[in-house]
């Protein structure tokens, strides 16, 4: 994982706490926007969290957002300041940067019905 690549938010789903934040392109919970959404994954290096919380998110966007999305990793062991700028406390930590409002998700984003939930997504209905 490099600290270039880019990811569109970040869930925090440690122990089944997910604290949530991604970007969503409108500030409604139906997820139907088609504006692209930006999300950022806090990680340090490659460690199995790390990779797993990554994993997760990619199922999560290829499975329920509809629209376009934007991944960004961000890897803390080689730049740490970057942590400020959006108050990281812990890792992995996912951001939902666009759409407005942000929303941050910490953990693994295994519990997928929380980070949908802090996404404000809904899931996709199977027909």
């Amino acid at each position: 994982m490099s600290s270039d690549r880019e990811i569109e938010g970040f869930v925090d789903a440690r122990s089944g706490e997910d604290d949530v934040d991604l970007d969503n392109d409108n500030d409604d919970d139906t997820g139907d926007t088609n504006e692209t959404w930006y999300l950022r994954l806090y990680v340090a290096g490659e460690s199995p969290k790390s990779l797993e919380a990554f994993a997760n998110l990619k199922r999560l966007c290829e499975t329920h957002i509809d629209h376009p999305y934007e991944i960004e990793i961000v890897d803390l062991l080689h730049n740490p300041r970057l942590a400020r700028g959006d108050e990281i406390l812990a890792i992995p930590t996912l951001v939902r940067r666009l759409p407005a409002p942000m929303r941050k998700i910490i953990g693994d984003l295994s519990d997928t019905d929380r980070v949908l939930v802090g996404l404000q997504l809904r899931p996709r209905q199977t027909s």
